[in-house]
């Protein structure tokens, strides 16, 4: 596995990989999650490479961003194991020189939701993930569900700016107790970690309801937010019921949905979702 540091190592490496190429985009502190990106990046391909990079262009203060878990030195034992062919572990200054001054301006998905609670932080993930993409050239790159909103907004982004990458989506990795894997599990305490779970207890019951035909959407959504409130450690940014391909919110569930919650446990904020269509 090689390991560079710089857009020149990079694409020095990159020439002499075989195609296709799989790209995985993280911000370390590896879980199962990202096992499974890479994995099905693997499968898919005849190279892989990954980058490990905390953007800080994404945080909309710098207590999140100095807060993020680190640990570099698991990561890469752990990137070793799965095959992986090249790791790219940029500094700030590398991808943020001094002078830099341009952005990508995403559009009306990136004010819903999450943008709506984190300004800023759609625009950081589109300039960076536009950067990686035209540094690495991949074949396919690879994103989590879990961040549904954001999966939504780079297929767009690719779309729009011709980057002749395949977005691919990989199902939301859980563990044993249904919370979805996260690099910010770690900065749970234990009594938080077991308050966590009533994200997907929330969302489940949404499912619950939607099976048994409650086409309702504030019905559902009263219900999850009754649900929440029993944790005294949860508060909640939003709770939405929204078209998974729009984001606009449904009163009415008819059709394709995308169920998704925003929550804080104690000092650390989750997010999580699922997806349901009446007609499957």
């Amino acid at each position: 596995m090689e390991y560079v540091t710089t857009i020149a190592e990079l694409q020095e490496a990159i020439t002499v990989l075989p195609r296709p190429l799989g790209f995985v985009p993280t911000m370390g502190a590896l879980h199962l999650g990202h096992v499974t990106l890479v994995r099905q990046a693997c499968a898919d391909n005849s190279s892989v490479a990954v980058s490990i990079f905390i953007n800080p262009a994404q945080f909309g203060d710098v207590g999140g961003y100095e807060q993020y878990p680190r640990d570099l030195d698991a990561d890469l034992r752990m990137l070793r194991q799965e095959g992986v062919n090249l790791v790219f572990v940029p500094k700030v200054e590398e991808l943020y020189p001094v002078g830099f001054d341009t952005w990508i301006e995403p559009g009306r998905l990136a004010g819903l939701l999450e943008g709506e609670y984190r300004p800023g932080h759609f625009r950081g993930v589109s300039t960076i993930v536009t950067k990686l993409l035209s540094a690495f050239r991949p074949t396919r790159a690879y994103f989590g569900e879990k961040d549904a909103q954001q999966l939504l907004l780079i297929r767009k982004l690719v779309t729009d700016l011709n980057l002749g990458v395949q977005v691919i989506g990989v199902s939301t990795v859980r563990e044993a107790d249904g919370l979805a894997f996260s690099s910010r599990n770690s900065l749970l305490s234990p009594t938080e970690r077991t308050a966590a779970t009533i994200l997907i207890q929330s969302l489940e019951l949404a499912r619950r309801e939607l099976e048994r035909s409650v086409i309702d959407a504030h019905v559902v959504l009263d219900q999850m937010r009754a649900l929440l409130m029993t944790e005294p450690l949860a508060q909640i940014d939003y709770i939405s019921m929204a078209h998974p391909d729009t984001l606009e919110e449904l009163t009415t569930v008819d059709g394709p949905v995308l169920v998704s919650l925003a929550v804080w446990i104690g000092s650390t904020r989750l997010i999580d979702n699922i997806r349901h269509d009446p007609r499957e």
